[in-house]
């Protein structure tokens, strides 16, 4: 049965352009986003940018800015770029946005604070600027924030607190139980959040001095108070559907599996402090967290000190603008949950390997070959291959997605090798169409199989091959229907068109 996905990923801290951790997390949540579209699922997208906090008061400033001036001028550069990414987001949420963002913050606050869930101290701490976050002393390597590599600030200051410890056993609970739970993808993730309540869970400073802090939201009923990072940036999963106002989308949260998509960096911030609030607020938790890893850069963390960052940009000029190379490379590379790299020489060796090889030639090649025979299909005979929808489809469901991904590859250098062998151009006649018909049918089951990772070479190869529905394959209510992975049973398929080249030759 068709289901509803609400999938939404981390929201990007605008005080610089975007980088390439943004890009992995952001094609990997739109790789699934596609896929539950493909099945049929009914899906809700959202991404965004958090745009308060000290650093890009500190950031505005450097420049001669306004904070909202520099947030204005950096978040487009987000959106554009997600855009020619293809990252097919229904919703982008601005954490600056005063009409639909601050009623959910605020409200939620005053919800936190009738459940008796914040209590106003006085505070000596150890603050990062780079993190923005009070850290505590076991949190340090050396005596130095371990992201960072400065030693903290000393900060004494009165603060509103987020009474965590009290939910210790709630949370405990909830990542433990299988039914109604709170689900870690992959599972050797989750192990690392229940050895942080096994430490022991702090209370967490959830506002700062408006003298230390202004631009952000304020505390309600509080004037002297700015919120902090939890309760403003946090709470875009539920602003973004109008929870806790008179405009709510409530079959999005209640109605739907929820999916956090986000970093290893900032997973015991969303399976902690994130459904406690929640709790404390009488909202239900979210279902499941699917957490990436750290992407670096020939072998080593990207620095701009080493000269190792790579630029989004940088990737797309040099393949033209197409951004599916940059897709396939890191769905192709990166297993879900664990740490990858990108080099320029690997990244290279898969354009012109894998997709101007394997996937461009054999394409170019069968389509070559049935316009000289007049473009038309005649019989798709037997599956010579083994297309195998079956282990795709398990690997998808289960976010095995570099598996997933592995099932097309698979049938791509198989048919490259049977076209070796059966050597179509020396044959003719009906013995001729028995290899390149069949052959067709397989680029049909790849072409599908390889729309949720890169959709646009995939539609241009449905597009080449004449199939009915390549016209209709890139919306959103586009579905992969049970017929289409029949072998063979697309009754209305009867020829191809004009072939291309998909991935042009990389220039020297």
């Amino acid at each position: 049965m068709p289901s509803r996905q609400y999938i939404t990923t981390a929201i990007d801290y605008p005080n610089a352009a975007p980088h390439m951790g943004h890009v992995l997390e952001k094609i990997l949540a739109d790789v699934v986003a596609r896929w539950f579209r493909l099945r049929g699922d009914t899906v809700r997208f959202q991404i965004g940018t958090d745009e308060h906090g000290v650093k890009i008061q500190q950031t505005a400033a450097k420049q001669n800015l306004t904070p909202k001036e520099l947030v204005d001028r950096n978040v487009p550069q987000f959106e554009d770029l997600y855009r020619r990414l293809h990252v097919s987001f229904d919703a982008f949420v601005r954490t600056t946005n005063q009409q639909k963002h601050w009623p959910t913050v605020q409200a939620l606050w005053k919800k936190l604070a009738e459940a008796g869930a914040l209590e106003k101290r006085t505070y000596t701490g150890l603050y990062c600027p780079g993190c923005e976050r009070f850290l505590t002393r076991k949190d340090l390597v050396d005596g130095k924030c371990p992201d960072h590599q400065i030693p903290p600030q000393e900060v004494a200051e009165e603060n509103y607190f987020f009474l965590l410890g009290r939910k210790t056993q709630d949370l405990k609970k909830l990542l433990t139980v299988r039914k109604g739970g709170y689900r870690i993808i992959p599972d050797f993730r989750a192990p690392e959040t229940l050895q942080l309540i096994e430490q022991g869970l702090e209370d967490v400073s959830f506002s700062r001095p408006t003298s230390s802090l202004s631009w952000g939201i304020p505390v309600p009923d509080d004037s002297s108070q700015t919120m902090y990072v939890w309760c403003d940036a946090l709470t875009n999963y539920i602003s973004g559907i109008g929870l806790l106002t008179d405009h709510a989308e409530k079959e999005w949260w209640d109605d739907a599996t929820v999916t956090h998509v986000i970093g290893k960096d900032i997973a015991r911030f969303h399976a902690l402090i994130w459904p406690a609030m929640l709790q404390y607020g009488g909202i239900r938790t979210p279902d499941q967290l699917l957490i990436h890893g750290f992407l670096t850069s020939e072998g080593q963390k990207m620095s701009k000190s080493i000269g190792n960052v790579v630029v989004p940009d940088d990737v797309l000029k040099l393949v033209g603008g197409n951004p599916d190379p940059l897709r396939f490379y890191l769905s192709h590379q990166i297993p879900v949950g664990n740490d990858g790299d990108f080099s320029w020489d690997r990244f290279k060796e898969i354009y012109e390997g894998i997709l101007g090889n394997q996937l461009g030639n054999l394409l170019n090649r069968v389509l070559v070959l049935l316009k000289k025979e007049g473009s038309q299909l005649s019989g798709f005979g037997k599956d010579p291959l083994g297309v195998d929808w079956k282990k795709y489809q398990e690997a998808m469901d289960g976010f095995a997605l570099q598996d997933g991904l592995a099932v097309p590859v698979g049938l791509m250098d198989r048919a490259n090798k049977y076209i070796a062998e059966k050597k179509p151009w020396e044959l003719k006649g009906v013995e001729k169409m028995e290899v390149l018909s069949p052959l067709a049918e397989v680029l049909r089951h790849i072409t599908l199989m390889l729309l949720p990772f890169i959709p646009g070479s995939a539609q241009r190869m449905a597009a080449q091959l004449n199939l009915p529905y390549a016209d209709t394959m890139l919306e959103k209510g586009f579905v992969i229907t049970a017929t289409m992975k029949k072998w063979g049973a697309e009754e209305g398929w009867k020829g191809v068109g004009e072939p291309s080249i998909l991935f042009p030759r990389l220039e020297k």
